[in-house]
């Protein structure tokens, strides 16, 4: 296990804000002004400043965030998305209840920006769309009704799905030369075909050509500029597009070839657009008539939101992780299980530029488990003070294999299990354990990243909830033996979509997008264990992870 790190490395000093954010302590080589984060408000004089809106729709929540010139938070409100699993392995949320906190969240932030800053309309140049990828909604041409709960990406009823497509294919990379993913329940083309075999009113709504296909941020577009009877627009951005296994990485176009293998009708899909461009306006409330000029999925938007040009890498740790690496204009294909994808393309005549990625399906979600189900915790905070209470697990492993393997070992029969156990181990040992999971997985998905592309990444670039834990942050490092970074504001995914629709806007321009300054006041953790400690490390979670197969 990585070396002891405890308690007093976080109870050194202390700069808490006095809006809400949690806590954060020195670590080593820090000073106390690098060490703490953005504000979730910034002053700023009434009715003079100009921002930009990100919708952010999440797993788990929607956001909306009004950010200034200088990419800092000026007002946020945000709403909880209900979730429901109503068989083992099945996630699904409601599509008009995202709509609708998606609209509330928008009255409520310009209620108070208006209050506290005098910020109208008038003041917002554009809104950037953000949003969980790979769920899938289908809806109703004619009533723009949906006709399912949308299916969220990491749902595990199309396993059955993607077996019967491997063998009439001819295996998992059946396709990927193509599209740059696997056979694999993660993606949505998938998921659709699932609910044309499934769904009778999906069925049948296809066969009539009345059906409307969409991942989420297809569904906000639609419903935001007018729905049905409204002129609402059928669009996604290519980043999203990238993640059905329908679109060619190359052309960036819905290839008729790949629709044809999953059986999935073209006339029900969205038109493909770049990431930066007038996809229309919104059709009321508080910002109506204000351009929705930015839209990118989730991984992707915060790339853009940690300014990662061509050999950069960042993660997000937030429900699953999410590690990807700018690889330029050439699509790199993966031979070690990673997807190739598109990173963004900043306007319709702007070069795309492609990424190499690796997906883990449980990150954050292993501590809302052990909070929600187990009772371990009472509030997910509580997972790193229990974490450092310790000198290392015990000897345990925690394998949160809860809807199988994604990067680099793409196990749909894996489940969790934790692997040596004594009466020794305690609910500290646990929290360790969940804390150092996310770790090992990102260290697997890191090194076939090398692999891959060749390129070694000199420091880590990382975001997500999860990175308010210093300790989950030490540890990481440590684990890869390379530096962590982490930004002043680690809101990058919302940022990322405000920037995609402010350089729409002419609020910005590329060159101010990608100047180095981007990382001034990063919290820098560094690696301090042997390379031959980290390699026992990584030994004893590979025998953990063998012990999770061939457990669906």
């Amino acid at each position: 296990m990585p070396p002891f790190i405890g308690l007093e490395h976080y109870r050194t000093i202390f700069r808490p804000h006095d809006v809400g954010w949690f806590d954060h302590g020195l670590v080593r080589g820090q000073t106390a002004t690098s060490a703490r984060l953005a504000p979730k408000h910034v002053n700023c004089s009434p009715v003079t400043m100009d921002v930009v809106g990100a919708i952010d729709e999440g797993t788990t929540s929607t956001r909306f965030i009004l950010f200034n010139r200088d990419g800092e938070i000026v007002c946020s409100a945000q709403e909880e998305i209900t979730q429901h699993y109503p068989q083992p392995g099945w996630c699904e949320h409601d599509p008009e209840e995202i709509v609708d906190r998606v609209w509330r969240t928008i009255e409520r932030c310009m209620e108070e920006a208006g209050k506290a800053h005098g910020i109208t309309a008038a003041h917002v140049k554009g809104v950037g769309v953000t949003n969980q990828r790979e769920t899938t909604v289908v809806w109703d041409r004619e009533t723009g009704k949906p006709l399912h709960r949308a299916v969220v990406w990491l749902d595990m009823r199309t396993a059955e799905t993607c077996h019967k497509l491997e063998q009439r294919l001819g295996g998992k990379d059946a396709l990927r030369a193509k599209c740059g993913l696997p056979i694999s329940t993660y993606f949505s083309g998938v998921k659709l075909r699932w609910l044309i075999d499934n769904v009778p009113e999906v069925s049948a709504a296809c066969a009539t050509g009345k059906a409307m296909f969409g991942t989420v941020d297809s569904w906000l577009l639609y419903n935001l500029t007018g729905g049905v009877g409204g002129g609402g627009v059928h669009v996604t951005d290519v980043t999203n597009a990238s993640r059905t296994m329908l679109m060619d990485l190359r052309t960036r176009e819905w290839d008729a070839g790949l629709c044809e293998s999953l059986g999935v009708p073209m006339d029900l899909l969205p038109r493909i657009l770049s990431c930066s461009e007038a996809y229309g306006a919104l059709c009321r409330g508080a910002l109506q008539g204000v351009t929705l000029g930015g839209c990118l999925g989730d991984q992707q938007a915060a790339m853009l939101g940690q300014r990662c040009a061509k050999g950069d890498g960042k993660n997000t740790y937030g429900t699953g992780c999410f590690l990807l690496m700018n690889t330029g204009e050439e699509v790199v294909p993966s031979s070690h299980g990673l997807l190739s994808t598109v990173c963004f393309q900043l306007g319709p005549k702007a070069p795309c530029q492609y990424a190499l990625e690796g997906s883990i399906a449980v990150g954050g979600a292993a501590v809302q488990w052990l909070r929600d189900n187990l009772g371990v915790i009472s509030k997910a905070s509580e997972v790193e003070t229990l974490a450092a209470s310790v000198e290392d697990t015990g000897g345990m492993h925690f394998v949160p294999a809860f809807t199988g393997l994604f990067a680099p070992r793409w196990r749909d029969d894996a489940r969790g299990c934790m692997v040596g156990m004594t009466q020794y181990t305690t609910r500290a040992h646990v929290c360790r354990a969940a804390l150092e999971a996310v770790c090992y997985q990102t260290r697997e998905v890191l090194d076939a990243m090398v692999a891959d592309s060749r390129i070694e990444l000199a420091r880590l670039k990382v975001d997500g909830g999860m990175t308010v834990n210093n300790l989950l942050l030490s540890i990481q490092a440590d684990t890869l033996g390379k530096p962590v970074l982490r930004p002043p504001m680690v809101e990058t995914t919302a940022l990322g979509a405000a920037l995609a629709a402010g350089l729409h806007a002419g609020v910005w321009t590329h060159e101010d997008l990608f100047r180095p300054s981007s990382e001034t006041g990063a919290t820098v953790f560094e690696p301090f264990s042997s390379p031959e400690r980290r390699a026992q490390c990584m030994e004893g979670w590979n025998r953990a992870i063998a012990k999770a197969y061939n457990s669906a």
